[in-house]
């Protein structure tokens, strides 16, 4: 046996070993058995746990009152409810009804929220905290946001809401309830912690028994239109508030209140554009715990010392607050300020403890979490200087705006290391010199970078990161030079291009055409050459606003720009372009009336949720003296947690300057809504395309300085949106179709320098044209010119058509002849080609001819022989 074989080993050792081992492993094994049991017991009881939860409101809670059941049917009843909103609203269980909330205990109604997907889309994450929904940021992209879809309608608020008791959440925002007043009874509601009836279309004045809701904690009433008159001095009564937003409550009314608030435990203040003129604003000295404060648009006479004690303050906003003088030292304590707006106010400098040597600058350390600073629209001066001694190190500064100042110098090199997280750099309008640092290329978030209307100089820097965050570059205005850099074309996401009004040369740059979610290119008063390339409607399938008038871009105008369908401004003018203009020009769907107007909630056009990025163009120039220090060598990929740089600026930001009627206009916050098409001072031939009268949305057409010949298209009385009308300088001739006093929006009209001939037409608009819209056409008539017309021309509006008319004339006139002609042919062959093929006939038919002939003969010498005969006798008889 093998046991035998093993040495110093006693065989029962062996043997009682062999049997140990299996008993311990038992003993090892039902251990493990039974934690393992013991886990799962466990486990399982966490999930049964968490499924009782979870449908604890549909499973386990008590039944929905009746008597509160019935409250909110009729309360149902009341609204009008277009949109389905309440299409659930139905069934024994009002607690598994959509926005309503029951206690698990008792079933009551505790919660009512009615809000509208476009409120919840549009919620910041202060009022989510009080909420019990979670936020999906990808909802606010959604077709849920248009604010005119799923929205509840009412005269009043319907008093069955009183049966509820028990209610500590109602929100009623993004409804509408046709500027009735607040009711009463809401005042008697106790219980509630929560009311919310934000852009709810209430008016009237605002109840003063709110001040009864001593449990509330959340308040907004913002954006509705109450009476100026109204008292909110029950807001001293409300201890237990934490959130309080009254924006945009009182508009365009100038309101005078002494601010009275008596809640210690307040985080969030919002009493923004209600043109509160306050005095004093003491009352908020001991709001130590606010976290959010916006005083913006309101009359402030000053800012107290003690501003600085707020040391939990994260957001401030006092922009357009009429303040004046330096900027207060009072923010110099306030050092936990992530966002701070003092834009638009009268500010001349800033504050005392950042002077040097005569100097201002910025010691933005001492504001070290600062991500967002807005100073534009004041009047701050002074050069930006590099200054060792004091480093500008702010790496969470994601959005900086100093635009609309005077401020000067030229801006640093290293200004992109400094701020490696910086999103939007707008320092427009100002007096800044020198050249754009090559820093500003590679930063991984930047969005927005304006620094239009400055002195820049020398060529922009040709090495810009596509970082799938641009949103627009304005660099227009300056004394820049050189090429267009080609690194542009690269920037994939980039939606609004600005480069007007500088000395680039070149021919058109070819990698523009990777810039396919472009809206606006503005290439114009450059000196650009070249042709204008063929654009396909893959290429840029989103472009509105294509710019490129006082360039030297020759050729003609490629067929492909027809595909441009989105176009609403079209300006090639003063460039040398010949050809003719496009036949398929009436194919630019989007200067029709059927073409779809921008959302204002679409992502591309949406306003960021911050106030707004980008200076307003008529707003007053800045004044003060800002140092940019020098600090550490930050490289651009250092470990930083970045603020995500904010969405693209919208549409009402967006500034583009048009010559219309003879004058510079400079569209700002209407510019989506203009339709605008220039092709003048050009070398163009031919003649106007018919499809031209297609474009029913243009409002203003110049073709003027151009060759054109032939007359204009019969069918323009059907661009009924036209405004401004501009054809001189060209070969045009004909007469002005009659057509055209169907267009009662025009305003401006010159005719002038061509060949027109006939009437002018008479009634509507034309009787407000003066004689310089019709100059040197010399065969031009009636009013208001000194040479009337030879005949009475009355202009019913009903001939549309008088050169088909005239041409009618002239093909009846040639059918005429040409019948005339065919029935001689025909005569004349028949008889002669009848006698050319029948020998008999002609036979016969001569003879008969040679016998008429003698027969007249013979007849006429009988006569003649008789009448000399009667003569004589009658001579003789006289003798």
């Amino acid at each position: 046996m093998w046991l035998s074989g093993v040495k110093g080993t006693n065989k029962s050792d062996i043997i009682n070993n062999i049997y140990y081992i299996p008993l311990k492993m038992r003993v090892r094994y039902q251990s493990v058995t039974a934690c393992a049991l013991l886990v799962l017991v466990v486990v399982a009881a966490e999930i049964a746990e968490l499924c009782i939860s979870a449908n604890s409101t549909t499973l386990l809670h008590p039944p929905c009152l009746e008597r509160e059941r019935q409250a909110l049917m009729k309360f149902k009843a009341s609204l009008n409810d277009s949109s389905n909103m309440l299409s659930s609203w139905h069934g024994d269980d009002c607690c598994r009804w959509k926005g309503i909330g029951c206690d698990n205990v008792t079933g009551h109604v505790v919660m009512l929220d009615l809000t509208t997907p476009y409120v919840k889309c549009r919620r910041s994450e202060a009022q989510i905290e009080y909420t019990s929904e979670e936020h999906d940021y990808e909802e606010s992209l959604s077709s849920e946001c248009d604010p005119f879809i799923d929205q509840l309608k009412a005269t009043n608020v319907n008093s069955s809401l009183l049966e509820l008791e028990y209610l500590t959440h109602l929100d009623l925002s993004g409804n509408h309830f046709c500027w009735s007043p607040i009711p009463m009874f809401i005042g008697s509601m106790h219980r509630l912690r929560y009311l919310s009836l934000a852009d709810a279309g209430f008016g009237g004045g605002i109840p003063s028994n709110l001040g009864n809701l001593t449990n509330l904690h959340f308040l907004d009433l913002s954006w509705n239109e109450f009476s100026p008159d109204s008292n909110i001095n029950w807001i001293s009564q409300l201890p237990l508030l934490e959130h309080l937003d009254m924006s945009f409550i009182y508009t365009w009314f100038q309101v005078n209140i002494n601010l009275t608030i008596t809640a210690p435990n307040l985080q969030f203040l919002s009493l923004a554009h209600n043109g509160f003129s306050v005095s004093n604003l003491d009352a908020l000295q001991n709001m130590t715990s606010l976290v959010h404060l916006d005083l913006g648009g309101n009359n402030l006479t000053s800012i107290p010392s003690w501003f600085g004690n707020f040391k939990k303050l994260e957001y401030l906003d006092l922009s357009w607050c009429y303040l004046h003088g330096p900027i207060p030292n009072a923010f110099q304590n306030a050092t936990s300020i992530e966002f701070l707006d003092l834009s638009e106010n009268n500010f001349d400098s800033l504050p005392s403890w950042n002077k040097l040597d005569g100097r201002i600058c910025i010691d933005f350390q001492k504001l070290g979490v600062l991500s967002h600073l807005d100073l534009s629209s004041n009047y701050l001066n002074g050069p930006i200087i590099g200054e060792k001694s004091w480093p500008l190190f702010i790496p969470e500064m994601w959005y900086l705006n100093l635009s609309h100042n005077q401020i000067s110098g030229s801006l640093p090199e290293h200004i992109g290391h400094i701020m490696p997280s910086l999103g939007s750099l707008i320092l427009g309008n100002n007096l800044i010199n020198g050249s754009i640092p090559k820093s500003l290329c590679q930063l991984d978030y930047l969005s927005v970078l304006d620094l239009s209307k400055n002195s820049l100089s020398g060529k922009i820097p040709n090495c810009w990161k596509d970082n799938k965050e641009w949103g627009q570059i304005n660099l227009s205005f300056n004394k820049l030079s050189g090429a267009v850099p080609s690194s542009f074309g690269s920037l994939s996401t980039l939606l609004w291009l600005h480069l007007n009004n500088n000395n680039f040369h070149g021919k058109f740059l070819a990698s523009v055409r990777n810039l396919t979610q472009l809206l606006i290119m503005d290439l114009g008063e450059n000196q650009l050459s070249g042709t204008i390339p063929s654009w396909s409607a893959n290429t840029f399938s989103s472009l509105q606003i294509l710019r490129l008038r006082q360039n030297r871009l020759s050729g003609s105008i490629p067929s492909q720009i027809c595909e441009l369908s989105s176009l609403q401004i079209l300006d090639l003018s003063r460039n040398n372009l010949n050809g003719s203009i496009p036949w398929c020009i009436g194919n630019l769907r989007g200067m029709t009336l059927e073409a779809p107007a921008l959302s204002p909630t679409s992502p591309v056009a949406q306003a960021p949720t911050l106030p707004p990025t980008s200076p307003v163009a008529e707003a007053p120039n800045l004044n003060g003296s800002i140092l940019f220090a020098e600090g550490p060598n930050l490289s651009p990929d250092s470990s930083i947690a970045a603020s995500p740089a904010p969405p693209p600026v919208d549409w009402q930001t967006e500034d583009v300057i048009e010559v219309v009627k003879g004058r510079e206009l400079d569209y700002i916050r209407i510019l989506k809504l203009v339709v605008h098409m220039d092709l003048s001072e050009n070398n163009l031939v031919g003649s106007i395309p018919k499809g031209i009268t297609l474009l029913d949305g243009l409002h203003t057409l110049n073709l003027s300085n151009n060759h054109l010949i032939g007359k204009i298209p019969n069918m323009i009385g059907d661009m009924r949106s036209l405004e401004s009308f501009d054809v001189s300088s060209n070969q045009l001739s004909g007469t002005i179709p009659s057509g055209m006093s169907a267009l009662t929006s025009l305003s401006q009209l010159n005719l002038s320098h061509n060949n027109f001939s006939g009437p002018i037409p008479t009634g509507n608009q034309f009787l407000t044209f003066n004689p310089s819209s019709y100059a040197s056409n010399p065969y031009l008539c009636g009013s208001p010119l000194p040479n009337k017309c030879g005949y009475l021309h009355e202009d019913h509006g009903s001939s549309e058509f008088e050169d088909e008319d005239s041409n009618l004339d002239k093909l009846e006139k040639w059918l005429f002849y040409f019948v005339i002609a065919i029935g001689f042919a025909t005569g004349f062959w028949g008889v002669i080609g009848t006698l050319w093929f029948k020998k008999t006939w002609r036979h016969i038919y001569f003879r008969w001819v040679e016998d008429l002939a003698d027969t007249i003969y013979v007849t006429t010498a009988i006569k003649k022989a008789k009448l000399k005969k009667w003569m004589m006798m009658r001579n003789r008889v006289v003798v």
